[in-house]
């Protein structure tokens, strides 16, 4: 119940819009109520359920998160419409994801499959990130920031196609995002 609390807080601190109550209404807020309950059932080794729930979720709001990814306390989805957010994914707290975000796996990794976001992550617009790669605490990751499948450091902001780092602890820059080192099994 804490964490709803939480994520009811994100979205007064994040939607300049949100009024009174409405926020019970926002598709963002009904799907990650809903994930949080799907999640402990998954955890608990319910079968099927967690996942008819998870698409019955997707068809009203839009928005789909597997049952089985792991998401913090304080998080925000501002529309939600085409928000995908795969099985092994975790994300910190306090983050902020915009419409049209894909957290997805590339097809070949075995295990953990998906994104790893750290705390205090905005993830702008039409941001793909694929793989099992690590988002560091305080990043921004500009609108259209396609395909992202390298590791990004704390404290940055990344932007652009492919995305390169264009600020570094708030100081201007202009750097390649690091080559990634991923230690997992392909398939055969």
């Amino acid at each position: 119940m804490l964490t709803i609390i939480e994520d009811i807080k994100a979205i007064y601190r994040n939607d300049p819009a949100a009024r009174n109550i409405e926020f019970f209404l926002y598709p963002g807020f009904v799907a990650i109520t809903l994930h949080r309950m799907n999640h402990v059932l998954y955890n608990l080794g319910i079968p099927f359920v967690p996942r008819l729930l998870s698409e019955i979720v997707r068809f009203l709001t839009g928005v789909e998160i597997h049952p089985g990814a792991k998401i913090g306390k304080g998080f925000f989805v501002d529309h939600g419409a085409g928000l995908v957010i795969g099985e092994t994914t975790e994300i910190g707290d306090n983050c902020v994801l915009f419409h049209n975000v894909t957290l997805g796996g590339t097809g070949k990794h075995k295990g953990k499959r998906h994104p790893t976001l750290g705390n205090n992550v905005l993830v702008g617009t039409g941001a793909i990130l694929l793989g099992p790669i690590t988002v560091g605490d305080n990043v921004k990751i500009g609108a259209n920031s396609f395909v992202v499948m390298r590791d990004i450091p704390s404290n940055c902001t990344v932007a652009g196609t492919p995305a390169k780092i264009t600020k570094r602890d708030n100081i201007p820059c202009f750097e390649e995002l690091p080559k990634t080192v991923l230690s997992f099994q392909t398939r055969m």
